[in-house]
C-alpha cells in the first residue's frame, strides 16, 4: 500500500496497525530484511507437501490416539 504511492498513515489505520510498526516493515522492506511467508518462493508442488505432511501428522496422531483408546478399554474388560 505504502509502495503503490498511499501515505504510511493512511495504511497504518487502513490495516489497523501502529504507524510506527507499519514503518518498520517498510523500511525493513527497502533494505530487503523482510522475512517470514514471501521471503521465497514456493511452487505449488511444495505446497502439496506441505499440506499432505501436516494431514499425515493428523492421521498418525488420531491413530494414536485410537490405539492408546483401545488399550484403556482392553484393560477395563479384562
Amino acid at each position: 500500500m505504502v509502495n503503490g504511492g498511499q501515505s504510511l498513515a493512511a495504511a497504518s489505520k487502513i490495516l489497523g496497525i501502529a504507524d510506527q510498526t507499519l514503518n518498520d516493515w517498510v523500511k525493513a522492506e527497502r533494505e530487503g530484511r523482510v522475512g517470514g511467508a514471501g521471503s521465497r518462493p514456493v511452487n505449488p508442488e511444495q505446497m502439496e507437501i506441505a499440506r499432505l505432511r501436516a494431514k499425515l501428522a493428523r492421521v498418525k496422531m488420531e491413530r494414536d490416539m485410537l490405539g492408546n483408546a483401545t488399550a484403556h478399554f482392553a484393560k477395563e474388560r479384562g
